[in-house]
């Protein structure tokens, strides 16, 4: 008989989820981490990465008080406070996710790495000595970690990744980014906010994923923080400084470099062939409902599980998905499975880009008719009160009027994207989001304005204008 029902991998957002719910179920669960609890979201991703961008914001709405009328001397940065506030909000979230939290819902905590020995047995490292087990079912939650791109020179240039970012023992004098992505694109914001030279340079466009209009106004609101963005440029070597040489012949140097080239699962530690696990360079091979193609007791959640047909998604909201149908599938015994039709993104600049569903692009690659609907913010009373018009609300519809995709571009994008996210799941008609009554003034009330145009062209029609004066007739 198998020593617990339920082994779980990784103590990061997507395996403390499964072992939450599994403990106050009475199941017998045992979760195991070779790092911090919290993982990556907590401790060196998530969570310090928007403690930081708030301290930057901060600083950025003093330099523009001007708008508003008020003279506020400009802000002094403090760099060791600075870090004080991002490990202050780490600390202040780290009892949620500690080892006593989960011992007590009933949890058996073991601080260690895990591998396995066979299919259903694993053999943790602890300080005092290997322990092997067994479990009925494994969960693997072990996440990813950054990677270097093929760079000549860069393994041997020092740099930082988001892992070491936070612990910087002072402010960059000029902070060089190596990618254009999310994390790229906020650490470039919050260091500019700081006062820090940054130059950010990416091989093809920044926020390659999101809607080309959408990162437009992104692309103006960095540059007007001070950014400098080099895009569509070519890294041909690193070199000491640290400095990196571009296709061109320039050469680029900074005090600091941050490397946001993309991330790579953790499988490597774990004794998969072992357990008759498959993995690819994209993490551990699952069917849709996120269980191993080749070991029935075994699944994989958040950024190491590669759903075969669908493909992985690297972010803390996934994992916790990810946990919730495997809670479905493992305690419950139901049916789930991964879909990915109605997953937000968010990109935590100011302004933010929140994007769900297709954009324009893939929409019409899918072979959808649609129609574009847009809103700008400079048409939105609470954008012009605050002296921050500028950003768009852009949905994608079908002729009928079903929503396939939203992308916002504005302060609080990712608290306005979840109507559209609802909306996509629902597959809900743009006739019903343009009837909502919306608080005025708010930002939302501009996807409302959005949903609204797809009736313009009809509303104010040559046809609609006779029925008027026909119907003026009436008693």
């Amino acid at each position: 008989m198998a020593e617990f029902d339920l082994a779980v991998i990784g103590a990061g957002a997507a395996g403390l989820s499964v072992t939450a719910v599994a403990a106050q179920l009475g199941v017998r669960v045992v979760l195991i981490e070779r790092g911090r609890m919290g993982g990556d979201c907590l401790n060196t991703g998530c969570v310090p990465s928007k403690a930081l961008l708030a301290a930057a914001h901060a600083a950025m709405d003093a330099r523009a008080a001007g708008r508003f009328g008020l003279r506020i001397a400009a802000p002094e940065i403090d760099w060791q406070a600075v870090q004080a506030h991002v490990h202050g909000v780490i600390a202040a979230i780290a009892p949620m996710d500690s080892a006593a939290r989960f011992a007590a819902l009933g949890a058996t905590v073991l601080p260690g790495e895990a591998r396995f020995v066979a299919p259903h047995t694993l053999e943790v490292a602890l300080p005092d000595g290997p322990r092997r087990l067994t479990a009925r079912r494994i969960v693997i939650a072990a996440g990813s970690r950054a990677v270097l791109p093929p760079v000549p020179g860069l393994a041997a240039v020092p740099h930082v990744t988001h892992e070491g970012l936070f612990d910087l023992p002072g402010r960059p004098a000029h902070l060089l980014i190596l990618g254009g992505g999310p994390i790229g694109l906020e650490m470039a914001q919050a260091h500019a906010g700081l006062g820090c030279r940054v130059t950010l340079l990416e091989a093809g466009r920044i926020a390659g994923r999101e809607d080309p209009e959408l990162a437009d106004g992104l692309r103006a609101a960095l540059a007007g923080n001070g950014v400098t963005l080099l895009e569509g440029v070519q890294v041909t070597r690193a070199e000491p400084g640290p400095a990196l040489l571009l296709a061109d012949g320039r050469r680029i140097e900074g005090s600091h470099l941050l490397v946001a080239a993309g991330r790579r699962p953790n499988i490597e530690a774990l004794g998969l062939a072992a357990g008759g696990v498959r993995a690819g360079p994209s993490g551990i091979a699952t069917d849709a409902g996120l269980r191993s193609l080749t070991n029935r007791r075994v699944y994989a959640i958040g950024d190491i599980a590669d759903p075969q047909g669908i493909g992985p998604r690297a972010f803390t909201h996934v994992g916790s998905y990810h946990a919730g149908i495997v809670i479905r599938r493992v305690l419950f015994r139901l049916p789930a499975r991964v879909d990915y039709a109605a997953l937000p993104r968010v990109t935590f600049t100011d302004p933010e880009l929140a994007q769900v569903g297709l954009t324009e692009a893939a929409a019409r690659a899918a072979g959808h008719d649609i129609r574009i609907l847009r809103w700008p913010l400079a048409e939105n009373d609470r954008a012009q009160a605050e002296r921050r018009p500028g950003g768009l609300v852009k949905l994608v519809t079908t002729r009928r009027g079903r929503v396939l995709g939203a992308g916002i571009l504005a302060p609080h994008a990712g608290e306005m994207i979840g109507l559209w996210t609802l909306a996509i799941a629902q597959r809900t008609k743009v006739s019903v989001l343009a009837g909502l009554i919306v608080p005025y003034p708010t930002l939302a009330e501009a996807g409302k304005r959005a949903a609204g145009t797809f009736f313009m062209a009809r509303l104010f029609s040559a046809a609609t204008r006779r029925m008027v004066r026909l119907l003026a007739w009436l008693p």
